[in-house]
C-alpha cells in the first residue's frame, strides 16, 4: 500500500510539473515571456503559487523546462542501457546526442524567444548542467570504479562541452533579420564538441579494465 501511494504522489508530482511546464510555453509564446508572471502560470496550471515554487524558481526555468522536458533523467538512462561492451566514450556522445534531438529541433517561435531573450538563452544553455549528476552515476556504474571523481569529471567535462554546443547553435541572428536561424546543425556541433573527451573516456575505461569493442 505504501509502494503504491508513493507512486500516486510521484505521477502527481510528474503532473503538476508537466502542466506549469506546458502552461509557462504556452504564455510565453501568447503574450510574450516579459508578460508573463509567475502567479499567471500558476492560475493556468491549476495550482498556487506557492507550489508552483516547489518545481521551478522562475519563469525563464519553466518556459525553458518545456522544450528540455527532463533531458537529465533520460541522458543517464540512455549511457545505463548501452551494452557493456560499447565503447564508453561512443556510449555516452551517442546518448547526448540521441537526448539533445529525439524531439526534433525546437519551433521557430520558441527559437525566437530562447534567441532574442538573454534571460531565456542563459536558462536554456544552463540546462546543460541538470545532466551532470545522472550522467555521472551512469558513467560510474559502467566504469565501476571505486574513484568516484573519475566519473564526476568525466560529466562535468561532458556538461562543458554541451554549453559550448549550444552556445554555438543559439548564437545571436543579425539585427532585423527577421528570421531565428540556428548556426550548424546540433547533432554535429555536439559531436564536435565532444570529440575532444573521448581520449580521456577511453583511458578510464581502459583502468577499469572493462572490455569494449
Amino acid at each position: 500500500m505504501t509502494t503504491r501511494r508513493t507512486g500516486l504522489r510521484e505521477q502527481k508530482k510528474q503532473a503538476t510539473r508537466e502542466a506549469l511546464r506546458e502552461a509557462a510555453l504556452r504564455l510565453a509564446l501568447e503574450r510574450g515571456p516579459d508578460n508573463v508572471r509567475v502567479d499567471d502560470i500558476a492560475e493556468a496550471a491549476g495550482v498556487s503559487p506557492r507550489t508552483y515554487n516547489n518545481y521551478f524558481s522562475s519563469r525563464e526555468q519553466a518556459i525553458v523546462a518545456a522544450v528540455t522536458t527532463e533531458r537529465e533523467t533520460r541522458v543517464g538512462a540512455a549511457v545505463a542501457d548501452q551494452p557493456a561492451d560499447v565503447r564508453l566514450a561512443d556510449a555516452v556522445i551517442d546518448a547526448i546526442v540521441d537526448q539533445y534531438t529525439a524531439q526534433g529541433d525546437p519551433g521557430r517561435d520558441v527559437l525566437l524567444l530562447i534567441t532574442t531573450r538573454p534571460a531565456l538563452h542563459d536558462a536554456f544553455v544552463h540546462t546543460a548542467t541538470a545532466i551532470e549528476h545522472p550522467l555521472a552515476d551512469a558513467i560510474g556504474e559502467r566504469l565501476g570504479d571505486a574513484d568516484p571523481h573519475t566519473a564526476r569529471v568525466l560529466a562535468a567535462s561532458v556538461t562543458a562541452a554541451v554549453r559550448v554546443a549550444l552556445e554555438q547553435w543559439l548564437q545571436p541572428t543579425p539585427a532585423n533579420s527577421g528570421l531565428v536561424v540556428p548556426s550548424g546543425a546540433l547533432p554535429q556541433l555536439l559531436r564536435a564538441t565532444l570529440a575532444p573527451l573521448a581520449p580521456a573516456f577511453d583511458a578510464a575505461q581502459k583502468r577499469s579494465h572493462r572490455p569494449h569493442k
